[in-house]
């Protein structure tokens, strides 16, 4: 049974209404793939910048950083911290080199290593995106079912065909415009939550920061309580261990991740891309914080005024991420519950039209255009990207189905394991690029292939019985390494060819 009343019902509705009509207003001008795509390269880089910011804090932000705080601690927040390198590198270093392509991340490696590593690139791209997508879309089954009553399979399938229906009519000009709009709601939703939770709290803002400072609730270690360790490992989490995590995933993010690269191409020119870089940045940051700090509040809540729910979420009885879906629902005032409610929904929808818009983009340019169907009509691989864009709402809502049922510590924390598992030493191959002439096609394809034989052993003898020489959190950045031993290291061995002999500098 829901717990929505008549007001919060309209709220609710209302919203998925203007996003909903804003697809369809954004379908009229897309008559080609580079409208479809990129809107014409018109963007402002503030519009660009907030978008980014839409799509980067999704219900990973709004969901899972708040259980992930409520039942550990900040160590997780730590990669956040390296974006802003990251951004500064390749605002200066990635995006004169990127924004020559046409409208992928992986044309730039055909330009620099031949056909086979930029569909590489896009593979890789494609199988990462589905597996985030499924995840967002199965948290936003979460807030659905706890708010509607739904059950869960009828949940994720409702979610996944409203943002597959307006991503398919209004391309990447509703992505844009909607997460935009869906960034400010999100924000409003948090601070209605930690609002509410300090007005409830008997020692307000004084009990909030003492509780969580005496629980070791803002601690950085991976156990609560205990001081932080900076040293450097691999069998278990530390704080500089955790920053090197992050740097390496967001400079992946900012080389190779088409959501990110399509956005800098949609702008009007490098300087307004560089503008949307350093905009997400400075939002980006802070935002991610806030949502660590409300799980730190609700944690302090359930502290003083105790509950079942919380202490089995506490225990891994019940699933992290269903925390704060649940103060919604019981601790919310008449009125606010929906606007929250959009809030969550708006955290989903902001990153799963971005994605789903992205491997339209990258399967119809990288592989059917490019290996397929080359030289066809402009119209043709329009009504291609249409259809893709629909198969990976079918694909997606598969995926969220099976994470139903899936075990898990927090879904933050499978997002870090499943990231690194997936980026398939990409950044490697991109800084080869920029930086080196030395590596050729066969290289590369050397590194890939020990890569991918590194991952399928990672992936192979997780069944409980093995014990990791390492923890999984540093499986990308070990996977990158081994990238750059294989391809740089036989480049000293096998000469490279003269063709490929240029650097992308």
């Amino acid at each position: 049974m829901g717990v929505l009343d008549a007001f919060d019902t309209g709220i609710l509705i209302a919203y998925l209404m203007l996003i909903f009509a804003m697809g369809f207003y954004f379908a009229r001008g897309n008559h080609s793939t580079e409208q479809y795509f990129l809107g014409g390269r018109k963007f402002k880089g503030w519009v660009i910048g907030l978008s980014l910011t839409g799509t980067s804090i999704s219900s990973i932000t709004f969901l899972a950083y708040p259980g992930d705080a409520f039942k550990t601690n900040w160590l997780r927040f730590l990669p956040n911290l390296m974006l802003p390198l990251a951004v500064i590198v390749a605002a200066f270093w990635f995006l004169p080199r990127l924004r020559r392509g046409g409208f992928t991340a992986y044309e730039y490696l055909e330009t620099r290593f031949g056909a086979s590593i930029r569909a590489y690139g896009a593979v890789v791209f494609i199988l990462a995106q589905l597996t985030r997508i499924s995840m967002i879309l199965y948290l936003l089954s979460l807030v659905i079912q706890t708010m509607t009553g739904l059950d869960a399979q009828l949940s994720v399938v409702t979610a996944g065909i409203f943002v597959a229906a307006y991503t398919i009519l209004g391309g990447i000009k509703a992505v844009v415009w909607t997460d935009l709009v869906q960034t400010f709601v999100l924000l409003l939703g948090g601070i209605l939550c930690l609002v509410t939770i300090l007005d409830l709290l008997p020692g307000g803002w004084n009990q909030l920061l003492e509780n969580a400072w005496h629980s070791g609730k803002i601690s950085l270690s991976d156990t609560p309580g205990l001081a932080a360790d900076w040293g450097f490992s691999l069998n278990h989490k530390t704080a500089t261990m955790m920053l090197l995590v992050g740097l390496t995933s967001w400079l992946t993010e900012y080389s190779s991740n088409q959501n990110t690269v399509q956005r800098f191409c949609a702008t009007k020119t490098a300087a307004e891309a560089r503008k949307a870089m350093f905009i997400c940045a400075a939002v980006s940051l802070p935002t991610w914080a806030f949502f660590m700090f409300l799980g730190t509040a609700l944690y302090v809540f359930f502290n003083i005024f105790p509950d079942t729910t919380a202490s089995a979420i506490l225990n891994g009885d019940r699933k992290a991420e269903e925390i704060l879906p649940f103060f919604i629902t019981h601790y919310l005032p008449p009125g606010l519950v929906g606007l929250v409610i959009a809030a969550a929904i708006a955290a989903a929808m902001s990153s799963l039209d971005s994605s789903m818009n992205a491997i339209a983009m990258v399967t119809t340019s990288d592989i059917y255009r490019r290996f397929i169907a080359p030289g066809r009509a402009d119209r043709d691989y329009l009504s291609v990207a249409r259809g893709v864009t629909a198969a990976t709402g079918v694909l997606m809502v598969a995926g969220a189905l099976y994470l139903i049922d899936a075990e898990t510590t927090t879904l933050q924390d499978t997002a870090t394991i499943l990231t690194a598992l997936l980026a398939g030493g990409l950044l490697t191959i991109y800084l080869i690029g920029f930086f080196s002439s030395r590596c050729d096609a066969l290289h590369i394809l050397l590194g890939i292939s020990s890569t991918i034989a590194y991952t399928a052993w990672t992936l192979t003898t997780g069944d409980g019985r093995f014990s990791y020489p390492f923890d999984l959190y540093y499986t990308g950045l070990i996977g990158n390494i081994v990238m750059f031993v294989i391809a740089w290291g036989s480049s000293f061995v096998i000469k490279p060819s003269r063709r490929h002999k240029t650097s992308a500098a």
